[in-house]
């Protein structure tokens, strides 16, 4: 069955660095789209990034625009998602999902398949 395992997560300050890594089996990685998701305590689980199944497209939510930047390799059937000059309104887990088919959709009932995410704070 599908699989998504999460890794990278952690405290950091301000302005920090972080480089998630979703290690994904069960299926054709490379004919899918991907996506990462964060929640907060007490709110929805948002959409941050999506990629398409050959990364000839990418999609950032506007709070990330510019300070994340999502990979895959299809090779290695991992995914991606480089962070920088986090703050503290990032700190969430964040969870890696696989897409539908070969193109994104935003919503969480288009990514049937989800990790347990790995928790990413940011504090001084």
């Amino acid at each position: 069955q599908d699989r998504l395992v999460e890794s990278g997560g952690g405290l950091v300050q301000p302005g920090g660095s972080l480089r998630l890594s979703c290690a994904a089996s069960g299926f054709n990685f490379d004919l899918y789209s991907m996506g990462w998701f964060r929640r907060a305590p007490g709110k929805a689980s948002e959409l941050v990034a999506a990629i398409t199944s050959n990364a000839d497209n990418s999609y950032y939510t506007d709070s990330v625009k510019g300070r994340f930047t999502i990979a895959r390799d299809n090779d290695l059937n991992t995914l991606y998602l480089e962070m920088k000059d986090l703050k503290p309104e990032d700190t969430a887990l964040y969870s890696c999902a696989k897409g539908q088919g070969p193109l994104f959709r935003r919503a969480p009932h288009s990514y049937p398949a989800w990790g347990q995410g790995t928790q990413v704070t940011v504090t001084s």
